[in-house]
């Protein structure tokens, strides 16, 4: 078979394997299409469907359509994390700033404690750093990734609990985007290459500079126009940050977060954002998958994501419960926020992919850390839903 016939197999198989189980096995409740879609591509993955059937994953996913998938993926995840950058609304966290600034420090820095110190007791054992990834760097990235809430997967749960657009829901949005800068923030810190420093000041001073220019374009524009420079500018930014030794996903984000979203029609973005996840999306879960690997043993990986599971969703619920106690928030309040705020998936996939990418994690710590995420994920919505039918008047309540 040609290689163009076997990259349509590929494609066949990402599209309908998880479409069928998510489907067939309704799995929305605890599972979201989006969550199936990452398991799938673990289960279509080396350590799983490579074990299994050596000879047909070798055939379907050989090294040409493997090259092929990976230039979507690319492209869809640029787009991913450019769409989340647009939609951060910094100016409600602004208004709010007290409330939201403790709140969000606190969801993010008692996970981010919580998941250095599991990071650190994985040093007792090889095959967790990868091989130019140093020991700060690896405690960092690790607990950032246990702190991490996934702003895109967040709106899609609350949109399904009815909450997005209720007071509630809109105060959970503002915590989850100021953590949303600290984690690109932590990323461009572990990142830094002090032989390249030069380049990544120049970066981030051209970054600046054409920013406020482009700023100043995007308002001059209409918005079909706006559309086409706008992507532009993300593949310029993009280039910009992988030049400079960062990563083009920093790029990509950084090119969405100096951009405004009442620049674009707001059910445009919504259609944007569900068209990427629907046809570009699950190229890159599967292409996530296809980057697991067991080779520290099953069991130590299970472990791993056991560990890094407990320190994640403790870390969050103790951090937001301390908030809830310092703001003095009713009873049951921080319970919601701080399950909400275990979504992880997608970001925190992004993020341990530019980890992999940059060696500072192996094969192994990249797979302990998707199981986390999409365990973590799959506990949020059977946790929250009934707790939000016994407090119905919370959701309404604005503070």
């Amino acid at each position: 078979m040609t290689t163009t016939e076997i990259y349509l197999i590929a494609m066949a198989i990402i599209f309908t394997v998880p479409y069928l189980i998510w489907r067939l096995g309704r799995t929305d409740y605890f599972a979201p299409l989006v969550v199936v879609q990452i398991l799938a591509g673990i289960l279509m993955g080396p350590g799983i469907l490579g074990q299994v059937f050596p000879e047909y994953y070798a055939f379907v996913f050989s090294a040409p359509v493997v090259q092929s998938l990976n230039g979507i993926a690319w492209w869809a995840v640029m787009l991913f994390v450019w769409i989340a950058g647009i939609e951060l609304d910094l100016k409600k966290a602004w208004a709010h700033r007290r409330e939201s600034s403790i709140t969000a420090g606190l969801a993010l820095g008692v996970p981010l404690a919580f998941g250095s110190v599991a990071a650190a007791g994985m040093l007792a054992w090889d095959g967790w750093v990868g091989p130019l990834g140093t020991r700060w760097q690896f405690v960092a990235g690790v607990g950032m990734a246990c702190a991490v809430t996934a702003l895109p997967i967040l709106i899609l749960l609350m949109e399904k609990l009815a909450i997005l657009r209720q007071p509630i829901g809109q105060r959970i949005l503002r915590y989850a985007s100021i953590d949303d800068i600290a984690i690109w923030g932590v990323l461009a810190l572990i990142l830094m290459d002090w032989q390249r420093v030069g380049k990544q000041a120049a970066f981030l001073a051209a970054l600046a500079v054409f920013g406020y220019a482009f700023r100043k374009l995007m308002v001059w524009l209409p918005e079909r126009d706006r559309w086409y420079a706008s992507l532009i500018w993300l593949i310029v930014c993009s280039l910009g940050a992988d030049w400079s030794g960062l990563h083009f996903m920093a790029g990509a984000f950084l090119a969405g977060a100096i951009m405004d979203s009442d620049w674009f029609n707001q059910e445009h973005m919504d259609l944007l954002r569900h068209h990427v996840l629907l046809v570009m999306m699950p190229v890159f879960f599967l292409s996530t998958g296809l980057r697991t690997n067991w080779s520290v043993g099953g069991n130590a990986v299970f472990l791993a994501a056991g560990a890094l599971l407990v320190a994640s969703v403790t870390g969050k619920l103790i951090g937001v419960h301390i908030a809830g106690r310092v703001l003095k928030w009713e009873r049951g309040e921080a319970s919601i926020i701080g399950w909400l705020l275990q979504t992880k998936a997608l970001i925190m996939i992004i993020f341990a992919n530019v980890l992999l990418d940059k060696a500072i994690i192996s094969s192994a710590t990249f797979t302990a850390l998707l199981l986390m995420a999409v365990a973590s994920t799959m506990l949020t919505t059977p946790v929250v839903a009934p707790r939000l039918l016994r407090m119905k008047e919370l959701v309404l309540r604005s503070r």
